[in-house]
């Protein structure tokens, strides 16, 4: 969606997955774009390439978030935006419970690392991207939402994201499905439909 309303702007959009499957599905719907399959701790792109650098819901994923966000800031211009993007309040977003029920379904690291404060919490990621070398300019929060026609529909969306596949490869699929289906059941409408809002707390920075 973002890399769309980029190349409506103008501008020359490139995108970074670490899924083949889901980059064909944005080189369908964004055929101007340059994707690249790759790590966000190993950027496939030179020093200084880029007048902007976006992450939505994404940096929290690499191994290491300081990396990625350094590997961030080398590819962005000197001064030019690194935009990050991290889920909101847990009791503000309508996505909370099904993220726990999936993650209740994932297996149990047998030598769990030390709790991450949340991300968004003042001041948390604001040390995280001064450790990476960026500079933190501003931030704020974002509420908007999610619409879905029908369960099937949310269901195929639901079952997409990374940390959900690996639920599925320890659960099974029609467990998942099940955990996930009554876990947005409050938020099905009369009509079939779901409409879920969730908060995003957003950090701009500079390279």
């Amino acid at each position: 969606v973002f890399l769309e309303a980029v190349t409506k702007l103008g501008a020359r959009p490139y995108g970074l997955d670490a899924s083949r499957a889901l980059l064909r599905v944005a080189r369908a719907r964004v055929p101007q774009a340059e994707l690249r399959v790759g790590d966000a701790e190993s950027l496939p792109f030179e020093d200084d390439s880029f007048d902007g650098v976006t992450g939505f819901n994404s940096f929290f994923f690499a191994d290491d978030m300081v990396a990625a966000l350094r590997e961030a800031g080398r590819v962005a211009k000197p001064g030019a935006p690194v935009l990050v993007q991290v889920w909101g309040r847990p009791e503000r977003c309508d996505l909370t419970p099904m993220l726990a029920a999936v993650g209740a379904l994932r297996p149990r690291d047998p030598q769990p690392g030390p709790e991450r404060p949340p991300l968004w919490k003042p001041g948390v990621l604001e040390q995280l991207a001064t450790a990476a070398g960026l500079s933190p300019e501003s931030s704020f929060d974002l509420r908007t939402a999610f619409e879905f026609p029908d369960q099937e529909v949310l269901i195929r969306c639901m079952l997409a994201p990374g940390g959900v596949t690996e639920a599925i490869r320890h659960s099974g699929e029609a467990v998942a499905e099940a955990a996930i289906t009554q876990a947005l059941e409050p938020r099905r409408r009369p009509d079939g439909s779901y409409r879920l809002e969730n908060e995003w707390h957003y950090l701009l920075t500079r390279a």
